[in-house]
């Protein structure tokens, strides 16, 4: 009687896990790309209201979201290198990285809402221009995608070894009796 190899959303699921249990810096990593594709995918809201409002640093500050946005990945692969201790300067400068870019968009929020406000000539948002508000509210969940993924890079060690413990291995029929197998060579 022989067992079938398990196939299916179960078997798909323990691949999964594996994998995860040997990289547990994926996860921290899917959260960087998360936070890089969600500011790509709204670039266009981000350009259209720098050139709207104009303001100082503007253009500055979501170039440098970009530059070390795509900077920061390196800088985690480099620091995380697989079966190898963590690279601690290449941690620290990821870390400097992410802090310039929550200050880019913490910095582009506040300047587009402050050119929103403000009492001389403000910026109107009607439908023509809700880009600003768009680019604005964006800005801050990208802040928030952002510490998501430090939270989970500072906890990388603590549920690396929680992953750890998860059992994975699949149950093959026919070892519990691996003492009755001779193996002297002996006829």
């Amino acid at each position: 009687m022989e067992k079938k190899n398990p196939r299916g959303p179960a078997e798909a699921w323990r691949k999964f896990l594996v994998s995860i249990k040997r990289r547990p810096q994926m996860i921290p990593l899917a959260a960087l790309v998360v936070a890089f594709v969600f500011y790509s995918f709204n670039l266009a809201y981000f350009s259209d209201t720098t050139a709207k409002i104009q303001g100082p640093g503007m253009g500055l500050a979501g170039f440098a979201i970009m530059l070390f946005s795509m900077l920061s990945f390196l800088c985690f692969l480099n620091a995380f290198p697989y079966r190898k201790k963590p690279n601690i300067p290449m941690i620290i400068i990821m870390f400097v990285m992410f802090g310039i870019i929550a200050f880019a968009d913490i910095y582009y929020s506040n300047t587009t809402y402050a050119a929103v406000v403000r009492a001389d000539n403000p910026i109107v948002v009607v439908d023509s221009t809700k880009y600003i508000m768009y680019a604005e509210w964006y800005s801050r969940i990208h802040v928030l995608i952002l510490a998501i993924a430090v939270v989970l890079i500072v906890l990388l060690p603590v549920y690396s070894k929680m992953l750890r413990k998860i059992k994975t291995s699949i149950e093959v029929e026919g070892n519990a009796d691996m003492g009755a197998i001779d193996i002297s060579g002996e006829d």
